[in-house]
């Protein structure tokens, strides 16, 4: 086990966030409900928690000046998902000085809740993504491929498997274009829902995915946390014990793995108990940040970084 500490208690008595939170209008009438309503505010249950973290500077992530090579080329199609039951776009993107035809690794990056393969990746494009200079250099050479997997946090639904159209699809579909297809090594990817969905990936395909990176995972503890939260995260609680990361994290142990959380996102509890689950050796980022653009974006190149290093041997 990682035996990563817990860090996400709530400050006792009353701090600079419950004086914040009693001075925000839209919300203030939550104060009538006393230290319950500020303490469900600050676990994330209530949408203020993210206006009190931006208040309180527990968002601020310093901006980095990303720096790009040359972009390489990308191609958007579609195609009928038999898993998914319904046509679904994707897009696969090559890193500078390769295109179709090249044999390369490829990074499976899978989207957060409500986007599509259109903005899988944060603040720039999957053509970016691979540019991307890390501390003056360019990364290993590697593809990418997005594609929309629905809001179903890519497990099995009832007529609608998004995990099974990525395996059994999606990948094939790469591979039959020289991505990915053995020796040639496959990565997984993702943000919030993604990153849940890329270490679930990982699990339930340890010999097919060699390496993760998942960046602010969607992860919860228990089925009633997250049918509380999202009731079409799981279609039942069996779906839920299936698909848990933290239950199923021992089957990562011959994976690398690099989780990052930010220290105030709402999420960050699931994310501790997924550290303590881990395998030995498995990197895990706990950071100053929230559930936002700016955190994601700050560890994107890192991630990136990671995948290229792993998918490269």
């Amino acid at each position: 086990m990682g035996g990563v500490p817990r860090t996400d208690g709530v400050e006792p008595g009353l701090t600079r966030r419950h004086a914040l939170f009693l001075g925000l209008g839209g919300i203030a009438a939550l104060a009538a409900a006393g230290g319950a309503g500020v303490e469900l505010v600050s676990h994330g249950v209530l949408p203020g928690k993210q206006v009190l973290d931006r208040l309180d500077g527990a968002c601020s992530v310093p901006a980095r000046r990303l720096a790009f090579g040359p972009l390489g080329p990308s191609r958007s199609g579609r195609f009928y998902s038999r898993a998914r039951r319904r046509v679904v776009g994707y897009t696969i993107a090559y890193p500078p000085g390769h295109g179709p035809g090249s044999r390369l690794p490829l990074v499976v990056m899978l989207h957060g809740f409500g986007a599509d393969h259109t903005d899988a990746v944060a603040g720039m494009s999957p053509a970016q993504a691979l540019a991307l200079r890390v501390r003056g250099k360019p990364l290993d050479p590697m593809a990418m491929v997005t594609v929309d997997g629905g809001p179903g946090y890519w497990n099995p639904h009832p007529g609608d498997d998004p995990m099974g159209m990525v395996t059994g699809e999606l990948i094939p579909r790469c591979q039959r274009a020289g991505l990915g297809r053995p020796p040639q090594r496959i990565g997984a990817m993702g943000i919030s829902m993604g990153g849940y969905g890329a270490l679930l990936l990982a699990e339930k395909h340890p010999h097919l995915i060699a390496a993760v990176a998942a960046i602010s995972p969607a992860i919860w503890t228990s089925y009633a946390q997250a049918r509380s939260a999202n009731a079409g995260a799981y279609a039942s609680a069996g779906a839920f014990a299936a698909g848990d990361a933290v239950t199923h994290a021992g089957a990562l142990a011959s994976i690398p793995v690099r989780v990052a959380s930010g220290a105030a996102d709402p999420f960050h509890p699931g994310v501790v108990a997924l550290a303590r689950a881990l395998p030995r050796g498995a990197v895990v980022v706990f950071a100053k940040g929230c559930h936002t653009g700016s955190f994601f974006e700050s560890q994107e190149p890192a991630a990136l970084a990671f995948l290229a290093q792993h998918l490269a041997r």
